[in-house]
């Protein structure tokens, strides 16, 4: 998602752009997202909005459950409340969705090429720019630039850190997906096709919202995990994940009944390390930063990225170096808030004892519409305001 919006942000302000994709073409993997005004705001500024839009779900709340009773602790304001007070929507989409509405946009802008089948192995800098070593399909080729963006992920080769500063967290996310409509074994009105319901455990919190234009459910469990490999994800024993769950019999039963899930174990990138080089490289997304998903701002976070990058690589002109520095002063102090609120929500969100019950009080306490606001900070961010 990174490098696509980056291609897209950079093509809109006239520059030549070549994206390199490690995959052999794009094709429909992983799972829903979240993508909140601050995303959205920027992917309607390049034109893609309305493009994913139709196979997005606008959910009216986020809806905070406990797990065992399934009682309702809280909910924060969404669909036209969020649209209004924020100037663009909330979605939850297919990953998938997401990204062929970028690649669509993506070719139909000039001055952009996108080469599949593509790994890029290494980076030479010298007096004009910068040249890529690509291995693509056996053959080593060369491509130069003036700024190299490396959207690659948590395991970025191009970080320059021999895999130092990426770290697992302790914890797995199991993530399904469902058809609506068809016989599960479980009461479809614990998975509601108009809001995002996240179910709160000490041990766990699982999350169900519609995409695919309310057409399925995505579901998310996040337990404690040992580190199964150096990679994204891999098929899971639903079993296993059952097992975490039996003291909450009705989420039991709806991880056993959504049938094949993915096990994917969840690693951070220490935010500490440099993310720009002034020779021509900056690093975007999970490359520079991954976090967990206790905001649900991973995909968010990346988009902010590859705007306000595009936007300060435009604004310092051939100042390239002053540029970076700009990005990262300015990304900096955002991606470190995003990261307190996700430590936040998984301390709150995993609480036992008195401090659940005092969680339980307080947030109950709370308005759907004054828990909304308190995330204008969040949700109301401008990508355009950036210095």
């Amino acid at each position: 998602m990174a490098g696509l919006t980056a291609a897209i942000a950079f093509a809109a302000r006239g520059h030549s752009v070549r994206v390199f994709e490690r995959a052999p073409q794009l094709e429909e993997i992983g799972a829903g997202l979240q993508l909140s005004p601050n995303a959205t705001k920027i992917l309607d500024t390049l034109g893609v909005l309305e493009m994913v839009r139709p196979a997005s779900v606008r959910p009216e709340a986020i809806v905070l459950r406990g797990a065992y009773g399934l009682k309702e602790i809280t909910r924060v304001a969404l669909g036209d409340f969020a649209e209004k007070r924020w100037g663009a929507p909330y979605l939850t989409v297919h990953r998938a969705d997401l990204q062929s509405a970028l690649a669509s946009r993506l070719k139909r802008m000039a001055g952009v090429e996108l080469i599949t089948g593509a790994d890029v192995r290494d980076v030479a800098f010298h007096p004009k720019g910068a040249t890529l070593s690509i291995d693509h399909g056996g053959r080593i080729l060369e491509a130069t630039g003036d700024l190299v963006v490396a959207a690659d992920g948590v395991w970025s080769t191009l970080r320059g850190d021999e895999g130092n500063r990426q770290s697992f967290t302790g914890l797995t996310a199991w993530r399904a997906t469902i058809r609506r409509g068809e016989p599960h074994g479980f009461s479809e009105g614990m998975i509601a096709g108009d809001v995002v319901t996240a179910y709160l455990n000490p041990r766990f919190h699982l999350v169900a919202y519609p995409i695919r234009g309310g057409a399925a459910v995505n579901l998310v469990a996040i337990t404690k995990g040992a580190r199964i490999a150096p990679s994204w994800s891999a098929m899971a024993d639903s079993g296993e994940l059952v097992k975490a769950l039996a003291a909450t019999p009705g989420l039991a039963k709806l991880a056993e009944g959504a049938g094949s899930w993915t096990k994917w174990p969840l690693h951070v990138v220490d935010r500490r390390g440099p993310w720009t080089s002034a020779r021509g490289i900056a690093l975007i997304g999970d490359a520079a930063h991954a976090m967990t998903p206790f905001a649900a701002q991973g995909a968010a976070m990346a988009i902010e990225d590859a705007a306000v990058l595009a936007m300060l690589v435009d604004r310092h002109g051939d100042d390239l170096p002053a540029a970076l520095a700009a990005y990262e002063r300015q990304r900096r102090p955002r991606i470190a808030r995003v990261a307190r609120r996700g430590a936040f929500n998984r301390f709150t969100w995993h609480a036992a004892g008195p401090i659940a019950i005092g969680r339980n009080v307080v947030a109950g306490m709370l308005s759907p519409r004054r828990h909304a606001t308190d995330l204008d900070w969040l949700y109301g961010w401008d990508a355009s305001t950036a210095e």
